[in-house]
């Protein structure tokens, strides 16, 4: 059995729902606050996954980080150096779609061009009405960008697990892969 730790960097726009989003996983989708106030730092909350068909898990360190310019210069100095991405949008705003570039551009930074596990996710699902991101769109940008790309609504509890999930798999992988590799050195 393997319990690693990865340090996971939550970012997007002000008011796509990252807070939702990392409440659900921390609560297991019990804890839905109606009510926030726009994040001004880093929120930091922690929650182990087990990795399927495996006695492994990784322990994933999320960083929720303030959307609004503001606040994101004081937000980089506490990323360090990131294990894997959660990059979120909302599917109602295209802006903050367009926005996720921007987002992925200032993470790759401190990443010291290793390329690192991430995914793109489209919240607020249960708004399908007044979507106006198109799924396929969205879809077809995240594995441009290496991404995988979830949508899920914290509102509603639907799939604020599978990032996260995603993101400890991959994570996992890795360390998989580099074992391999100093195992075949010895």
């Amino acid at each position: 059995m393997v319990k690693l730790r990865a340090r996971c960097i939550l970012v997007g726009d002000a008011a796509v729902g990252k807070s939702s989003l990392s409440q659900m996983f921390r609560s297991d989708g019990t804890h839905f606050q109606k009510n926030y106030s726009m994040s001004a730092g880093v929120e930091l909350s922690v929650k182990s996954v087990i990795i399927p068909e495996t006695k492994d898990s990784v322990e994933l360190y999320v960083l929720d980080c303030a959307g609004h310019e503001t606040f994101v210069e004081a937000c980089e100095k506490m990323w360090g150096q990131p294990s894997v991405v959660c990059l979120v949008f909302d599917i109602t705003n295209e802006a903050s779609f367009s926005g996720c570039s921007h987002w992925l551009e200032r993470v790759r930074s401190h990443c010291h061009g290793l390329q690192i596990p991430g995914v793109l996710v489209g919240n607020k699902s249960d708004l399908s009405t007044r979507r106006k991101v198109e799924a396929a769109v969205a879809m077809e940008w995240a594995q441009s960008q290496g991404l995988e790309y979830h949508e899920t609504s914290a509102k509603e509890m639907e799939n604020c697990d599978a990032p996260f999930l995603s993101l400890a798999k991959a994570f996992h992988a890795l360390y998989q892969d580099r074992l391999q590799i100093i195992q075949s050195l010895v």
